[in-house]
């Protein structure tokens, strides 16, 4: 995608926090210089009140003719509301967007532990998100839906990224952090006690890892991924999970680099991509200009490198680093900048041109 027409991203700012911290990152990719085009789509609760409906049709229209979106976030009620559903899932569910990235990594400035470069790749369309859920009376059931062909594809992937690191080496390299001496993939599950699900999934894992007999692998259950995590977190590389476990292990995991305001991710199906800060809509700070952009910025690293744009990306990792040695954070990185000025420094040291 580095010739022909400049790409297209559609932005999709959503409820909350969602539409300061995507026009932050995209004003950081405009300063790259790129020509990149930008157009932008509605979805979120707040649009749902409005129209009835959470997720248009026009802006899937958007997100298919583009290829890949950045999306903010969106608040979602924790009572049923008729008719709406997440439209993030919806997304997921629409371009079977199956391969959920979301890489874990020390930053500088303190409020991170040192040493971390990992990354969690969580299947993104089936487990207890499947959607299927049902009232018998007093008793509410959930299916948790593991499929053979979801758990081999979502291995492969785990496999080929442990094997060649394409979306996590520029924060590797930009951010100085530790080089892997061996890739090695953690499988986590529950099989021991969900015997016939997370059987299946762990059973599909070690299928695919016979396919890559280069690379180490070894499985966790995940209770013990989840206290190892914490303890020590600088031993993992790859981790490959189910939705559920993912989302949780991940938003755990955020914590250790920060918290989910610097969490970036990725939502990669075989034709379409949506990148997105991990954190939700965030109402409490929503309209105060104290948002956290470098979630949305570090989502913004990951879609430069995948339509090809290294340099950039690599240009956009290393201003964001020197703005954090320069102590230019928000609050809930223990600094008093607000959004606007964080993405202007971020900016300012784009334009400066210094890569680390």
């Amino acid at each position: 995608m580095t010739s022909g027409n400049p790409p297209t991203i559609c932005l999709i700012p959503g409820d909350g926090i969602g539409s300061e911290v995507v026009f932050a990152a995209a004003e950081c990719l405009a300063s790259l210089g790129l020509n990149l085009q930008f157009s932008q789509a509605q979805a979120g609760f707040d649009w749902f009140k409005t129209s009835g409906n959470a997720i248009p049709d026009e802006t899937l229209a958007n997100i298919e003719t583009a290829g890949i979106a950045l999306f903010g976030a969106t608040s979602s009620p924790s009572t049923q509301v008729q008719g709406y559903r997440s439209p993030i899932l919806l997304m997921r569910k629409t371009f079977d967007l199956y391969a959920n990235l979301r890489p874990v990594f020390s930053l500088p400035g303190g409020f991170s532990r040192s040493g971390i470069n990992l990354l969690i790749v969580r299947e993104n369309t089936e487990g207890l998100y499947a959607g299927r859920e049902r009232r018998e009376g007093d008793t509410a059931i959930a299916e948790r839906i593991i499929t053979r062909n979801a758990s081999l594809r979502i291995a492969r992937i785990a496999f080929e990224q442990a094997k060649n690191h394409p979306y996590t080496q520029v924060f590797q390299k930009y951010l100085h952090l530790p080089t892997r001496q061996e890739s090695l993939v953690t499988v986590v599950h529950k099989a021991n006690v969900l015997k016939l699900t997370d059987g299946l999934f762990r059973e599909s894992c070690l299928q695919v890892a016979s396919e890559f007999p280069g690379l180490n692998m070894n499985e966790l259950l995940v209770d013990a991924a989840a206290m190892r995590l914490i303890r020590d977190p600088e031993n993992f590389d790859t981790i490959v999970t189910t939705n559920l476990f993912g989302d949780i292990l991940s938003d755990e995991a955020s914590a250790l680099m920060g918290g989910l305001g610097v969490a970036p991710s990725a939502n990669l199906g075989k034709k379409i991509a949506i990148f997105e800060p991990v954190h939700g809509s965030a109402p409490d700070i929503a309209g105060l200009g104290i948002a956290n952009p470098l979630g949305a910025i570090f989502s913004s690293v990951m879609l430069l490198e995948f339509i090809g744009l290294s340099d950039a990306a690599a240009r956009l990792t290393s201003a964001v680093y020197l703005t954090l040695l320069e102590e230019v954070m928000t609050q809930d990185l223990g600094g008093s900048a607000t959004t606007s000025q964080v993405t202007h420094r971020i900016i300012s040291n784009i334009k400066s041109n210094l890569i680390n």
